[in-house]
């Protein structure tokens, strides 16, 4: 079973969170860019863009956030926080 945890914060408290399961048969990386498009949906969100310093940081530590920088409009939390908590 795949879980991804995605965690709102602002001044350091966290707003919300969610865990988003996946167990079907697709690869990580589909399993992570669906989790987090189900993370945006329920927050409503847009969707983050990646940058380099974010896969770097999730192929190191499984998890990474997403400030004002990834996101194309403006955003009303500090970041947000996505972490694989469980993984097959």
């Amino acid at each position: 079973m795949f879980r991804l945890w995605g965690k709102l914060f602002k001044d350091n408290r966290m707003l919300k969170d969610t865990v988003i399961e996946n167990s079907s048969g697709d690869t990580r990386t589909h399993k992570i860019f669906q989790a987090l498009d189900d993370i945006c949906y329920q927050f409503d969100l847009g969707k983050p863009i990646w940058l380099d310093s974010n896969v770097a940081e999730f192929k190191r530590h499984r998890k990474t956030r997403f400030t004002s920088d990834n996101f194309m409009e403006s955003i009303d939390f500090d970041y947000l926080e996505i972490h694989i908590i469980d993984e097959d």
